[in-house]
């Protein structure tokens, strides 16, 4: 986790309670603008989430969905492709140094969580959204124009650097 958080929420263990009901968390403007240099965006014009917080077997777990507006650059061309980002989140802290539970105590959705770890004492829930975004974001945006820019820049689509690419060509002649 980043030692000093752009978007900071946290979350006392001993008040856990007090999230039980469905709480939202809404970033201002200024953290929107630490969080778009930390992840090189062009633009970062909302990011919130509502979530709930749970205990199960030694574990806290937060469920909740994230919505965010945001521009990345296009891996081409440099120009801003917007992205909208709405998605269910569901992540599990665990107390580091703790042991793991044995066996099979584990319920199957720890499974398909990200599992983040914590001091025991807070969990940064701002900190959690955003690095949730960050993994939803596409990976490399590209714009409308990045397929010809790279065309002219000799780079090979995919189709043209396949191994049967050669043997496509080969067909042709005939």
């Amino acid at each position: 986790m980043n030692s000093n958080p752009e978007f900071s929420r946290p979350v006392r263990i001993d008040q856990l309670a007090r999230h039980a009901q469905p709480v939202t968390i809404t970033a201002d403007s200024a953290e929107r603008e630490a969080l778009a240099k930390r992840f090189h965006l062009l633009a970062f014009d909302r990011l919130e989430a509502d979530y709930t917080l749970n205990e199960e077997n030694g574990a806290i777990f937060a469920r909740g969905r994230v919505r965010a507006a945001l521009a990345q650059p296009c891996v081409a061309t440099g120009v801003a492709v917007p992205e909208t980002v709405d998605t269910d989140f569901l992540l599990r802290f665990v107390e580091e140094g703790a042991d793991a539970p044995e066996g099979d105590e584990l319920e199957l959705d720890a499974e398909d969580c990200d599992t983040i770890g914590f001091d025991g004492l807070v969990i940064d829930m701002g900190e959690a959204v955003a690095e949730t975004i960050a993994l939803a974001m596409t990976p490399y945006p590209r714009s409308p124009e990045a397929d010809s820019v790279l065309r002219e820049a000799g780079v090979l689509s995919e189709e043209q650097a396949s191994p049967f690419a050669a043997l496509l060509s080969l067909k042709d002649k005939k």
